[in-house]
């Protein structure tokens, strides 16, 4: 059975990712060249799904599109959930994902680029955003998939779960 993966903010082709620093000074992301970058992306990711899995990326694919063929590369039946740097047009991004949304709903749990505000979230039991990278909300119904949170490769969905699990949140029902 296939399996489904989340994942935000790959950032394709975006070189300032190399050179960006944390509040603290740290470098964001650990490459000095998107060169590097890129190609480490994609072994990660094809290192962790399969060709049938699933995967839901939460935003900011590409920022260049000349770098948008890379998701061609990418293992996984994909879903494009819109991020604000996601803005080609609709038909540049098709022939890569299967759909392409500005949110999805998954098991009572809101799936979004940016966080959605606290008052939204009465009806879902938590939300899963990418937008914040090496940031965090310190919310328990918030958790960020941003690559730099993940390892640099897409996470699975049931462990997203259970880390809400883990926080207190009930994931079934």
């Amino acid at each position: 059975m296939p399996s489904v993966y989340l994942v935000s903010d790959t950032h394709f082709g975006h070189r300032g990712m190399t050179t960006f620093l944390t509040d603290d000074g740290n470098k964001v992301r650990p490459w000095d060249d998107v060169e590097s970058m890129n190609r480490d992306l994609i072994a990660y990711w094809n290192a962790t799904v399969k060709p049938n899995d699933k995967v839901y990326h939460l935003g900011d694919v590409v920022i260049n599109r000349r770098y948008l063929p890379i998701v061609g590369e990418l293992n996984g039946e994909k879903v494009l959930i819109k991020g604000n740097h996601d803005a080609f047009r609709l038909e540049e991004y098709t022939p890569y994902f299967r759909d392409i949304r500005a949110y999805h709903a998954m098991n009572n749990f809101l799936l979004s680029h940016i966080p959605v505000h606290p008052n939204q979230l009465r009806r879902w039991k938590g939300n899963i955003h990418g937008h914040l990278h090496s940031n965090e909300l310190e919310v328990v119904r918030y958790v960020n998939v941003s690559v730099e949170q993940t390892n640099y490769r897409p996470i699975l969905f049931e462990k997203v779960l259970e880390a809400y699990r883990a926080r207190g949140v009930a994931t079934d029902g």
